[in-house]
């Protein structure tokens, strides 16, 4: 793995309240692109039903920033398309869904290939950050379709739970909590957990990662502990494999 050539945006959501969609990663996205020179960008609809729509949505955010935006879905050949891609933006919705259709469209190896040993840009948000990540373990959505495997492109080598939010302290909810269940999940398998609170995101270029947004990223950690990380924070440590 040529993990020197990453570079990556993976954001907890595509929307923030206060915000038109993608408006609060506008700086962000810019960034990312400006790095690699990208003009047109390549949408992954798959997370969510109606393919047409959700990539008229991205389009509509992205063109008047002078972005084009073009669906995989309408592509004859997803391999060739993705070779000449200059970015991807793989979109949010249920992450079971979309890893199902990477896996029937074979195209998780390809897409990691392309992002780890060709370079190309990749943007993840919600679902599309999951994917990123080494599993699919922590997402918040329900498995209405089953992939062939949790694992998923592991682009960065540890785990992310997008949207991620305490349980309120004067809560009378009396179920699991977001914490209880990513500590479950680190009590089998032992490796960090990033929780990404809404308008935040993980940028990665090469070897170097950082934290993103306004708000804290809560890590919970190999040993059951966590730990608050303010924005801008060098998250670079977790890309140790």
């Amino acid at each position: 793995m040529n993990s020197g050539t990453r570079n990556l945006l993976l954001l907890s959501s595509s929307r923030l309240h206060g915000h038109g969609f993608l408006e609060h990663a506008r700086a962000q996205l810019e960034d990312l692109f400006q790095a690699k020179n990208v003009k047109t960008v390549l949408f992954v609809p798959y997370a969510q039903r109606d393919h047409d729509k959700y990539t008229a949505t991205v389009r509509d955010a992205l063109q008047p920033w002078g972005y084009a935006v073009e669906g995989l879905h309408t592509k004859t050949d997803l391999g060739r398309a993705l070779r000449e891609a200059q970015a991807i933006f793989v979109g949010g919705g249920n992450t079971f869904v979309l890893l199902k259709q990477l896996y029937d469209l074979q195209l998780v190896e390809l897409i990691r290939e392309l992002v780890l040993q060709q370079g190309l840009t990749y943007v993840g948000s919600s679902a599309g950050t999951n994917v990123a990540t080494r599993s699919i373990h922590t997402t918040n959505d329900m498995p209405v379709l089953q992939p062939p495997s949790f694992e998923a492109l592991a682009l960065v080598p540890f785990n992310i739970n997008p949207h991620y939010l305490e349980t309120e302290a004067n809560s009378q909810h009396k179920g699991e909590t977001r914490d209880e269940r990513i500590s479950e999940f680190i009590s089998y398998h032992e490796r960090p957990v990033l929780g990404l609170r809404e308008g935040t995101s993980v940028r990665v270029q090469g070897d170097q990662a950082t934290l993103l947004g306004e708000r804290n990223a809560k890590l919970f950690k190999p040993d059951g502990s966590a730990v608050e990380y303010a924005p801008q924070s060098d998250l670079s440590f977790l890309l140790q494999p």
